[in-house]
């Protein structure tokens, strides 16, 4: 479903060329969990963004179903990410003057769909996360836990094919996270869905089917997780 082929990845500091990404070639399946874990500045949140349409490699592919995400113009991945990834970060981005539903509803809303249906689905999304009773209320009157939910059901709201998660317990206390984990470990769907996770917590990766380990902007392991 998602592939890199031997993907690099170079940025320009100044004068320095840093390679974040070098040589990585990793796919996907639908109906994976897949976790990737390194040390701070491994390129484990480049890769993510290689994966998942927020940048294109400096030499190799990335490919969603098929498609080179290099063939795309900007505004055909824009699109992609809009309508068939779904994104969960660290901070919860949620607009402040949105309740709960209207946060989930606005990919919807952005695609041009009818206010009352983007609601009704956005409600639906609050539900699946068990969070219907939090619709109205804003997220300055929520939890960290409660956001980083609203977050998630934003991320289903257009029912996509792949969910990436960047460190979406960073912010989150114990119970909240292992809440969030649970949840996520739920999302992936044979045939429909992926879900792919970056994290430094070896418990949070323990959740996942897969653990891809990333050094130095190589891949170091590719293993399935012991339950």
């Amino acid at each position: 479903m998602i592939e890199l082929l031997d993907a690099v990845k170079t940025y320009t500091q100044g004068r320095r060329t840093v390679s974040a990404v070098r040589g990585v070639t990793l796919r996907v399946a639908t109906g994976e969990f897949v976790t990737i874990m390194g040390p701070s500045g491994s390129g484990k949140s480049t890769l993510m963004h290689l994966m998942g349409a927020l940048d294109t490699p400096s030499g190799g592919r990335a490919v969603f179903h098929g498609q080179d995400l290099q063939t795309m113009s900007d505004r055909q991945r824009s699109l992609l990410r809009r309508d068939r990834i779904g994104f969960v970060f660290q901070a919860f981005n949620l607009l402040p003057t949105l309740t709960g539903a209207e946060n989930v509803a606005l990919p919807l809303l952005l695609a041009g769909t009818n206010r009352r249906q983007a609601l009704h689905r956005a409600s639906e999304c609050l539900e699946r996360v068990l969070l219907g009773h939090r619709a109205d209320h804003f997220p300055d009157e929520m939890s960290g836990g409660e956001m980083q939910r609203v977050a998630v059901a934003r991320a289903l709201v257009a029912d996509p094919e792949a969910v990436l998660c960047d460190e979406p317990t960073g912010n989150l206390d114990t119970a909240a996270s292992r809440e969030i984990l649970s949840l996520l470990s739920k999302l992936p769907e044979p045939g429909k869905r992926a879900v792919i996770m970056v994290t430094h917590d070896p418990n949070g990766a323990s959740y996942g089917t897969r653990l891809v380990r990333i050094r130095d902007g190589l891949l170091e392991s590719d293993e399935p997780v012991r339950k």
